[in-house]
């Protein structure tokens, strides 16, 4: 069962056009010229219930705007939406009780108060019931391994402690949808692995429908099994996210030893992307790797090669830029 759909969900915001100087702004006083920025255009897919899918855009591609629709923060210029079988920008509490959504640049805890008291205020907030309350307080504290820090002022928290706290406060009402927005921006390597192992286990243990934006391809690629691509508000991509080599990948790497200790010139077979005496990884055309390999083991005296995919985050790098070059 679907527990997130969207069918042709736009947004498009009308943006004036200042012209420069005195003379400019005298004459938008009396003509003004406007036009339309889209924020998402004709967005649509299907999540199903307990699916933890990456949501890729470059910056300003409408991921962020798309969350908010799904969230009922924004209410779209077209197009439709359910999660959870309500529309979401109709606000109804039964649905505000059942999602969160996490907004890595933005506090959603009380500054000046300890994340104990922000966290009981959300229980008041949702009706929680003290036991029940103390009892996932308990859990998720534990599994982040911040339960020492709950009577600390939010604003004396580290970056990464503040933001597993934020996380607490989302999943404090146990919701069946959940939107994070780059949840690990910012935290160093261990707090971003901590979060991701924190996400993985609770998306197993209890089955939430999880969407994740994320500019760290390792979030997406130790959590998400199925990804959607947008950019320029457009939703091109939605597939498994080994696929993406699949479908834009047109090369391979090969790695190559030799046993005299020595890189020769491979120029003429493809682009030597790491190199080091005696070992180079060369970036090859797909269809011209068996032919290049046949003729380097015939020519060389190599001790040891192998033949591997190209690093997911170079593929993504390379999507969005032809993207933007054909938007």
């Amino acid at each position: 069962m679907a527990a997130i759909t969207a069918s042709g969900l736009s947004k498009t915001y009308r943006t004036y056009k200042k012209v420069p100087g005195l003379k400019g702004a005298v004459k938008g006083l009396f003509h003004r010229e406007y036009e339309d920025l889209f924020a998402a255009r004709d967005v649509s897919f299907s999540i199903e219930e307990g699916e933890f899918v990456g949501f890729l855009g470059p910056n300003g591609a409408g991921k962020t705007t798309v969350l908010k629709m799904l969230a009922g923060l924004l209410h779209p210029t077209s197009g439709t939406a359910s999660v959870l079988g309500f529309t979401p920008w109709l606000r109804q509490d039964a649905l505000k009780r059942q999602f969160a959504l996490l907004l890595g640049q933005k506090n959603a805890l009380w500054w000046d108060l300890p994340a104990r008291e922000s966290l009981e205020l959300n229980r008041a907030i949702y009706g929680i019931e003290p036991k029940v309350f103390q009892k996932t307080v308990d859990e998720l504290t534990e599994l982040l391994d911040v339960k020492d820090k709950l009577n600390i002022m939010v604003r004396e928290l580290s970056l990464g402690e503040r933001m597993k706290m934020e996380l607490i406060a989302a999943l404090l009402h146990q919701p069946r949808v959940l939107f994070l927005d780059e949840p690990t921006i910012g935290l160093d390597v261990n707090s971003q692995k901590k979060v991701r192992e924190f996400l993985r286990h609770y998306n197993r243990e209890r089955k939430i429908t999880t969407i994740l934006t994320s500019h760290y391809m390792q979030d997406i690629e130790e959590l998400c099994s199925r990804v959607l691509i947008i950019d320029h508000g457009k939703l091109f991509f939605d597939g498994p996210l080994e696929a993406i080599v699949d479908q834009f990948a047109s090369y391979k790497v090969l790695t190559l030893t030799f046993a005299s200790g020595t890189t020769p010139d491979l120029s003429s077979y493809g682009l030597a992307t790491e190199s080091v005496p005696g070992t180079v990884s060369l970036r090859v055309q797909k269809a011209r790797v068996t032919e290049v390999c046949r003729e380097l083991l015939g020519k060389m005296d190599i001790s040891d090669f192998g033949v591997g995919e190209v690093p997911i985050e170079d593929v993504i790098g390379e999507v969005f830029a032809g993207q933007q070059k054909r938007a």
